[in-house]
């Protein structure tokens, strides 16, 4: 068989379920379809820096008993080109120095553009193929099809909440846990909502660009006086990381001496906002005699690495083959996803802002019935529970406030 090229595969960004499996399928179809393929390793990194030691060949041995296996075989690194046309240039020397014809990209939005990008720069003789990846679930996919790895990690996520909601139970404690989302809340919803949580506290449910920090704790502390009042004293609050994002310009100068990315973003994990809200709450409690004891707790990093699910594991081997045969088909600068059983390229125009060139980010839609249904299942103070004289005195008995305290205090939730 004549070669039909020299394929290489990287990975970008996070760490996220399925990558292996997308390797896998990409690297077998692509080896019977007639390529050579190398696996480059920690993706646009070394590239970037014209360093060709960190790429290797890929057979089939390699590869084909990867696919239910967490992480990722060729690493992965945040190392983004698109910073200036020096690192353009030198990735695609790079990669022109090794023959390589097509690429395939494995990773969350600044990942595509840097795909977008050298598809481009290279004037088209490098073809690239983006297979959609983050745990977080925010690339503008349609509403109804997931980024892959959220499925596990949202699975990995609930049995951890489910493990602490037993042990709120047993001991009557509250936690108070932050899951990861950048943007978007889809994660924490996700894993608030199939496990049950008490509440999930998302960015998306506050219409306002910015949020107090004292407004999440009022939201907190609301649940915890009505469980109280409904005689349980223990409890799960979730809240998506991307609250932090949310805190007004006053709280978020607080924060500026944390660690950030090479792309300039806090990183949320070093952001304990799990603990600020545990301290706060827990504070204000206890100046009314009121003792409850939080555990903070924050997951993420925990989920990124596990192995698929099958639902990932079948679905990423078709995003796998998929780029491939998008490829051969003489496709390039798109980003691949399965629509109703079949490929659907889709453009990287289509994902990106007008006017700023940015990806699009896919936020939980808080009108639809998913939420809805979600919210119906929390517990949280509503409007519903400043209407009846006699239950807003049993609140007010339970945060140990007065009625008109209880009401002067948390009536802007109702």
């Amino acid at each position: 068989m004549a070669s039909a090229g020299t394929l290489a595969v990287l990975v970008g960004g996070g760490p996220a379920p399925g990558i292996n499996t997308v390797i896998s399928a990409a690297t077998i179809a692509a080896i019977n379809e007639g390529f050579e393929v190398l696996g480059v390793q920690d993706g646009f990194k070394w590239l970037m820096r014209e360093d060709r030691s960190h790429v290797r060949p890929l057979g089939i041995d390699d590869v084909s008993r990867i696919h239910l296996k967490g992480g990722s075989i060729i690493g992965t690194a945040r190392d983004n080109p698109t910073k200036s046309e020096a690192a353009v240039r030198a990735v695609i020397d790079t990669l022109d120095s090794l023959n390589v014809t097509h690429l395939v990209t494995i990773g969350g939005d600044d990942t595509a553009l840097s795909s977008s990008t050298i598809a481009a720069a290279s004037g088209g003789r490098i073809r690239t193929a983006h297979v959609p990846k983050t745990i977080d679930n925010d690339l503008p996919l349609p509403a109804h099809i997931p980024t892959f790895g959220f499925q596990t990690a949202r699975h990995a996520g609930v049995e951890l909440v489910r493990n602490m909601m037993e042990d709120a139970r047993s001991t009557s404690r509250w936690y108070v846990v932050v899951a990861m989302g950048r943007k978007a809340g889809h994660l924490a919803l996700g894993i608030g909502k199939a496990a049950g949580a008490t509440l999930t506290v998302i960015g998306e449910e506050f219409e306002r660009r910015t949020v107090p920090f004292s407004g999440i704790c009022d939201i907190v502390e609301g649940a915890i006086i009505k469980r109280r009042a409904m005689g349980r004293r223990f409890g799960v609050a979730v809240l998506a990381e991307g609250l932090i994002e949310k805190l007004d310009s006053q709280e978020l100068a607080d924060l500026q001496d944390v660690e950030r990315d090479e792309h300039g973003h806090i990183r949320f994990a070093e952001v304990d906002l799990a603990r600020k809200v545990k301290v706060e709450v827990q504070g204000r409690l206890s100046q009314r005699g009121i003792r409850v004891t939080i555990t903070n707790k924050n997951i993420g990093y925990e989920l990124r690495c596990a192995d698929p699910i099958s639902l990932d594991a079948a679905y990423c081997r078709d995003l796998g083959h998929g780029a491939i045969r998008f490829l051969l088909a003489g496709g390039s600068g798109a980003m691949v996803s399965i629509q109703d059983g079949r490929l659907v390229p889709i453009s990287f125009e289509e994902i990106r802002e007008p006017g700023t060139g940015k990806t699009r980010v896919r936020l939980v839609d808080t009108g639809s019935e998913g939420y809805r249904v979600a919210r119906e299942y929390m517990i949280r103070l509503g409007r519903e529970d400043f209407d009846s004289p006699a239950g807003v005195e049993k609140l007010a008995l339970a945060a140990n406030l007065t009625v008109d305290e209880l009401r002067g205090r948390f009536g802007h939730l109702a």
